[in-house]
């Protein structure tokens, strides 16, 4: 079984209802979407950050000489109170992904925009969407990770994700070409893995800067108080869904600043599938119902030389491992016609469930915690079977 590495464009445009009908009295209200409350003890900031790398172009778009994209820094902030709630994708993104007059709309994250980071050394893990998506997609496990202590940074990889905004308002929708072939296909995933690891590596390095009281920043817009010093980059660990994670195992591969690494749902590719990694690795995946095990992870699993874990969430389908699993069904598109995406499991039950176990190989690994939750079967969450 292969896992899917892009996701649909219908899922990802108009995402979420047609517009609301004109009505002769009173219109229908809008839903309002809602994410899970994080469950760590601390309060979450967050802060978006314009990067510009000038030593590479933009991937499939030749006219255009350096490579640049957004992030965003979410992390456990002091007090919250006069600093906004951030909203979940910024607003010329959201008039790509939920056009007005919408049946929806957007949640708000619980993440406060500018907020001062909580005093202290913290252990850092990047975020990799998964193809055409952007860097919100897992916005409730992100928060859930910065809420218990890590500082989490997302990446948004500019003319591949549906739509990003830079300040400004100026927004750029992707310029990936659709594959009409196996070689085109296999080239283009090529292309975009080798952009994502090296968005990952130059983001590493703008940490760096970051954590000595620079600011990468294009238009050096203020960074949050607290924030130099915060970053524990000698803790540094990644994350990602479907693409995101064949990323992360390659960049894994590419740079050893990353020491810990968690697939979800993705088929990997690249040169890591044959080299291995010598660090711990954890391959989450979906409900395999018999399939037969995607070939790329059985190729991985035999060159891990480092601890290695693998799990599978029952009742899962692929786009159970981002935050469409609770947004959309509240969006009041009916069940059925969500399994293929969502399989059966309840979308708050499986964030529940990602949540403990994310939060468990990163203590294990970043925090030297027992992380026990990864070494057998739970009764609490039997969900998530113990593959290996």
């Amino acid at each position: 079984m292969k896992r899917i590495l892009a996701v649909p464009l219908t899922v990802v445009t108009g995402l979420f209802g047609a517009p609301v009908a004109p009505a002769r009295a009173a219109e229908p209200v809008p839903i309002q979407l809602v994410l899970p409350a994080p469950t760590g003890p601390n309060r979450v900031g967050t802060v978006s950050l314009h990067l510009i790398d000038a030593s590479r172009p933009a991937p499939w778009v030749p006219a255009t000489p350096t490579r640049e994209f957004m992030v965003q820094i979410w992390y456990p902030a002091t007090s919250v109170r006069g600093y906004p709630r951030a909203p979940w994708v910024s607003p010329g993104v959201e008039a790509i992904l939920n056009p007005p007059g919408s049946s929806v709309r957007l949640p708000v994250t619980h993440g406060h925009i500018g907020a001062p980071a909580r005093s202290g050394q913290h252990p850092v893990v990047l975020y990799s969407p998964g193809l055409g998506i952007d860097r919100a997609a897992s916005t409730a496990l992100v928060e859930d990770l910065a809420s218990r202590g890590s500082i989490v940074v997302t990446i948004d990889h500019t003319y591949e994700a549906r739509a990003v905004e830079f300040p400004g308002g100026r927004v750029v929708e992707t310029a990936m070409p659709t594959p009409t072939t196996p070689a085109e296909e296999e080239q283009l995933l090529a292309t975009a893995l080798a952009v994502r690891v090296a968005d990952t590596r130059f983001t590493l390095d703008k940490l760096t800067l970051i954590n000595r009281g620079g600011n990468p920043d294009v238009a050096r817009r203020p960074l949050p108080r607290g924030l130099r010093g915060a970053l524990d980059l000698s803790r540094v660990g990644m994350l990602g869904h479907s693409m995101g994670g064949a990323t992360t195992a390659e960049a894994m591969y590419e740079d050893r600043r990353l020491r810990a690494g968690l697939n979800l749902d993705g088929s990997v590719f690249g040169q890591v599938v044959t080299a291995g990694l010598d660090r711990p690795f954890l391959l989450l995946g979906s409900q395999s119902d018999g399939d037969e095990p995607d070939e790329t992870w059985v190729k991985l699993w035999s060159h891990l030389r480092g601890p290695r874990h693998q799990l599978e969430l029952l009742g899962s389908g692929h786009l159970s491992f981002c935050d469409y699993q609770v947004l959309l069904p509240q969006s009041g598109i009916p069940p059925g016609d969500l399994e293929p995406l969502l399989g059966t499991i309840d979308g708050r039950r499986s964030v529940a469930v990602q949540r403990v176990y994310v939060a468990a190989f990163f203590d294990r690994y970043l925090r030297h915690g027992d992380g026990r939750l990864l070494s057998g079967p739970s009764r609490t969450y039997p969900e998530m079977r113990i593959v290996a």
